[in-house]
């Protein structure tokens, strides 16, 4: 927890990171943060009193110090306090996962090279250049130019920079986006059948109903009706830094009520607790969440020996969304189950189940 230091003038507050952010409330009445944390708390005081001094002596003229960003300082520093004030858009902090990720881009593969440089003489050149050398895959290079992205353009609306310097054309896409293939209704029991007992209905639960694999973690008993008939999702479990982060799902349309189909109800209501708090799918090796060493090595070995090796977890949340696209659900039945926000994603669903449908007549012709 981030821990606050009120003195006579402002606020020095101390991160998760365990820098130190320097704040005041201007004669604006609004309240204004240095342009960088701090190693050590006298540094964000020095700050505060330094912005102090230039209000009592520029009167009138003084402007805010977002328009004064101090000279010298270093994208890896910017970055950092970045990360920490991020809200999303409902005006939240970043979940840890996010918060997390960001960080470790920051530290693999921006900072090593562009992290001592200053914010205001890294250009489009600079960025190019650094592009060009990243290692690391695709996907993962598209997520990292994003945030350099990202960065730079609250750089430039915080007026440290006159403008974004990335520029780099369809950098923040990915060309070799990896096809899901979804599983079966067949398939999908097959799969379950495979995995070891405790782990058979959270594999049903997530393949059926479309849960994330957070979302599965964190359900408890008093989330599912007592027939199974109906769970409640609310919140989702990451293990992130060393330590179980339960919270709010990634989005409103996150929190729903989804439906259990009937053939699943009775496995599930079987294993249910006793007591409203206790998690329906627990470690059973130590600890409360189900952990991703529990799961992703039966379920790797389990969809390999059913001729699925490049089967992943989340995948079986597609499969939901496949079948239920296939069973005729509309667009706003699909985000409502899946928990989307944008009908994008529904949409894909239900192209991929007009394409099992089109499938599916070929193979009647062609049978005949």
């Amino acid at each position: 927890m981030a821990v606050r230091r009120r003195n006579s003038w402002g606020t020095a507050k101390k991160l998760p990171s365990g820098k130190w952010r320097a704040s005041f409330v201007g004669p604006d009445k609004v309240r204004y943060a240095a342009p960088k944390t701090y190693t050590a708390k006298v540094d964000a005081l020095a700050w505060l009193a330094r912005e102090r001094v230039r209000i009592e002596t520029e009167g009138p003229k003084w402007r805010p110090p977002g328009a004064v960003a101090e000279a010298g300082e270093k994208l890896a520093d910017y970055a950092d306090r970045w990360v920490d004030e991020r809200r999303n858009k409902s005006g939240q902090p970043l979940r840890p996962r996010t918060a997390q990720l960001y960080r470790d881009l920051l530290r693999l593969h921006i900072n090593p090279v562009l992290g001592d440089l200053e914010v205001s003489a890294i250009s489009s050149a600079v960025i190019r250049s650094w592009h060009q050398g990243l290692t690391t895959g695709t996907t993962r290079k598209a997520h990292t130019y994003s945030l350099l992205h990202a960065i730079l353009a609250s750089a430039a609306a915080d007026d440290v920079i006159e403008s974004n310097p990335a520029k780099i054309r369809g950098a923040m896409s990915s060309s070799t986006e990896r096809t899901v293939e979804p599983l079966t209704a067949d398939e999908l029991d097959a799969l379950a059948a495979e995995m070891p007992e405790h782990l058979r209905v959270p594999v049903l639960v997530m393949g059926w109903c479309g849960l994330r694999v957070g979302e599965m973690r964190a359900v408890l008993r008093s989330d599912v009706a007592d027939d199974g008939s109906v769970i409640r999702v609310n919140k989702a479990a990451s293990y992130r830094s060393g330590e179980w982060h339960c919270g709010a799902p990634k989005t409103k349309a996150g929190i729903r009520t989804v439906a259990v189909p009937p053939h699943i109800r009775p496995a599930l209501a079987a294993g249910l607790p006793i007591g409203a708090d206790a998690l329906v799918f627990p470690s059973l090796i130590g600890g409360d969440f189900l952990g991703d060493w529990e799961l992703r090595r039966p379920f790797k070995d389990a969809a390999e020996r059913l001729g699925h090796k490049d089967l992943r977890i989340h995948d079986l949340r597609h499969t939901g969304a496949t079948l239920a696209a296939q069973h005729g659900a509309t667009t706003a039945e699909l985000m409502r189950r899946i928990g989307h926000s944008t009908p994008s994603m529904a949409l894909r669903y239900q192209h991929a189940a007009d394409a099992r449908d089109a499938e599916l007549a070929q193979r009647l012709s062609t049978g005949r």
